[in-house]
């Protein structure tokens, strides 16, 4: 039998909880993979109660998840209880949180899992309990660390109607342009490329980037930045015979007929990628990491601690999450 994805319980007292018990209530309607949750048992009973859900739950060890989730929800315990009510944190939230995350990051290196899908953290509770890293995306790569070596993340979103990987991720803007440079531009690409082979299927990704500046920064007269950083990467990656386009400017980058014309666009900083694809596809964007040893996928949303408990929750993009997963991890790299 095929493993289980690996579902971490993200911040307890967010939204997290509820999409993951909506998503098992409806596994056979949506046929979805199998999963189990890094988590407390005892948790997710008086969550569901709350929600007014019937909830059959497992204590299981992650290899005998497959054989369990028809029948109940499996629950792989992290030795960290949680507390928290929906939308109030309190200091169970950050211990349980991390726990979750370091459980299944060591399941699927371990291959008791065939992934790692996470729900939604809040960095700022993280923050106040020591976390020192920018988000979640950085925290992965750091457990993934081996040998001295830490890999580069890389973040994408993706989606039936767009595909964005931005070049600088979680950095105030102008942190993020101080730190765009032309090689961080190519390995993010190449990063990217690797990956839509690998695990998408694309035998000739092609690659749409963005100019920095507005319209690409017409010709120098609004920065130089788009000449003297972002051209010269792309032609490294041309000679490298990946088929590139840019860059362009990012106003019309993004239009249905735009979209046509390439699989993935790489794009200088955070808002830049995410506010388009957000705004396109805000219930079934997935946040995936590539350029980690093992699979990673998150719903593209945050904790909704306003509507957390009260069952007003969408698992539209936690489902999206596990499918892609799922997907990702038939699809074995050449």
């Amino acid at each position: 039998m095929a493993k289980s994805l690996a579902l971490t319980i993200g911040e307890p007292a967010g939204i997290g909880p509820d999409i993951t018990i909506q998503a098992w209530l409806r596994r056979n309607e949506l046929k979805l993979p199998a999963f189990y949750l890094l988590g407390d048992r005892d948790f997710l009973s008086h969550r569901a109660k709350a929600l007014g859900l019937k909830l059959e739950l497992a204590d299981v060890r992650a290899e005998d998840a497959p054989d369990a989730f028809a029948e109940a929800l499996p629950v792989v315990a992290t030795g960290h209880r949680a507390t928290a009510r929906p939308g109030q944190p309190d200091d169970t939230s950050a211990a349980a949180a991390m726990a979750s995350i370091r459980q299944a990051v060591d399941d699927v290196i371990a291959g008791r899992a065939s992934a790692v899908v996470t729900n939604p953290i809040a960095k700022s509770v993280l923050y106040r309990a020591g976390f020192r890293h920018p988000g979640h995306t950085e925290y992965l790569a750091e457990l993934a660390a081996t040998g001295g070596h830490t890999p580069q993340p890389v973040m994408m979103l993706w989606s039936p109607a767009l595909v964005v990987v931005p070049v600088t991720i979680h950095l105030p803007l102008r942190d993020a342009i101080a730190q765009l440079s032309s090689d961080l531009i190519v390995t993010t690409a190449r990063i990217a490329v690797a990956a839509l082979k690998a695990r998408f299927g694309l035998v000739s990704p092609r690659l749409a980037i963005s100019g920095l500046n507005p319209h690409a920064g017409e010709d120098g007269s609004l920065g130089t930045e788009d000449r003297s950083i972002v051209a010269p990467a792309i032609e490294i990656l041309r000679g490298e015979g990946i088929e590139v386009r840019g860059p362009l400017p990012a106003d019309t980058m993004f239009h249905e007929a735009a979209r046509k014309t390439y699989d993935c666009a790489i794009c200088m900083y955070h808002d830049q990628a995410l506010i388009p694809v957000k705004t396109l596809a805000f219930e079934d964007a997935v946040n995936v990491t590539l350029g980690l040893p093992f699979i990673r996928t998150s719903p593209d949303h945050g904790t909704a601690f306003d509507i957390a408990g009260t069952g007003k929750a969408d698992p539209s993009s936690l489902i999206a999450a596990l499918r892609l997963a799922a997907r990702m991890a038939a699809t074995q790299p050449a």
